[in-house]
């Protein structure tokens, strides 16, 4: 009598066969020439003495480098929260049903996304040869209630990030419309019928289920933002950390210490901002996790089965279950 074997179902099949995986080399061989061409790089980087690494640990913690990640964190993190919430409003105004909002908010990203952003802190730059004076009046008349000079207001360090908010702002807009639209309307139906407003719709069913959506990108749109500060020279700001490597460079003439330099800490910035954006997208993708549908997993049999017949009757996985997030 051929010998029983029960496979992984808990079926008993006479003479199983026991397969053999397939052997693969091409992957193997493939890992091992990556490895030695990564082993070779970096062999090569340690020990080519053009690279200068001494006069790089000289002026890795040096204070105006210091100063230029605190400026660059500092345009990164205002240019980001101010585009976001312009944003959301813009997205906002492309859905509404009012042409005139639609058509602002339509110009807004055409303009912003069809310039580049260089030649836009330029004129960011010139902002008060444009407007030497910013006032509050009654429109088309000569009638002032308050005015100021524009470069008491549009300093420096205000026009770059107002610059850089602005045009990331047309960018952001699209991302978060992609993320509203991604919700299914059957739960803005939902809420209407239980008589919410299209505002708490917004806020507490729409935003909070599209943000699994608009998180992914929106982390690229601020590593990339982080990077973009170095175009503030336009305006020009001149603190910014790869202005000060820069200067520090033509000082001593040594260009390839401090651009190394400011790649060891842009990549060290960048490597925290993926590690928030990694927690973000857990958290706000909690309701939507995969799981295992029916009865795997569990120990005793089912009712009315015994102990040689399948315990599982589903063993699928749910791809998209959303259990009930919350704003």
């Amino acid at each position: 009598m051929a010998k029983q074997t029960g496979d992984g179902d808990g079926l008993d099949i006479p003479d199983r066969i026991e397969a053999l995986p397939v052997r693969r080399p091409g992957p193997i061989i493939a890992g091992i020439i990556v490895a030695l061409a990564a082993v070779a790089l970096i062999h090569g980087l340690i020990v080519n003495p053009r690279f200068e690494w001494p006069i790089v640990w000289r002026y890795l913690f040096n204070e105006r480098v210091l100063d230029g990640i605190r400026y660059t964190l500092e345009l990164t993190v205002l240019a980001m929260a101010v585009a976001m919430v312009l944003a959301v409003g813009l997205a906002i105004m492309r859905k509404s049903v009012n042409p005139v909002l639609r058509g602002v908010s339509w110009f807004f990203i055409w303009f912003f996304r069809g310039t580049p952003v260089y030649t836009q802190l330029v004129f960011w730059g010139l902002f008060a040869v444009l407007v030497p004076r910013i006032g509050i009046g009654i429109p088309f008349t000569s009638i002032e209630f308050w005015s100021v000079d524009s470069n008491d207001v549009i300093t420096a360090f205000n026009a770059a990030w107002i610059g850089l908010a602005l045009n990331e702002a047309a960018y952001l807009s699209e991302i978060v419309r992609a993320g509203l639209e991604a919700v299914d309307p059957g739960q803005t139906e939902a809420a209407q019928a239980l008589g919410m407003k299209r505002l708490l719709i917004m806020r507490r069913i729409i935003l909070p289920q599209a943000m699994r959506i608009i998180i992914p990108p929106t982390g690229n749109e601020t590593i990339g933002m982080l990077k973009t500060t170095s175009l503030v020279t336009a305006v020009p700001f001149t603190f910014e950390l790869q202005f000060a490597t820069t200067a520090i460079a033509n000082r001593i003439y040594q260009p390839i210490p401090l651009l190394i330099v400011a790649c060891f800490w842009y990549l060290l910035i960048t490597s925290v901002l993926m590690a928030v954006q990694a927690q973000l997208e857990r958290h706000f993708a909690k309701g939507f996790d995969a799981r295992p549908t029916g009865a795997r997993g569990r120990r005793a049999p089912l009712p009315g089965k015994t102990e040689g017949e399948p315990r599982d009757d589903v063993n699928k996985i749910n791809e998209a279950v959303f259990n009930g997030m919350t704003a």
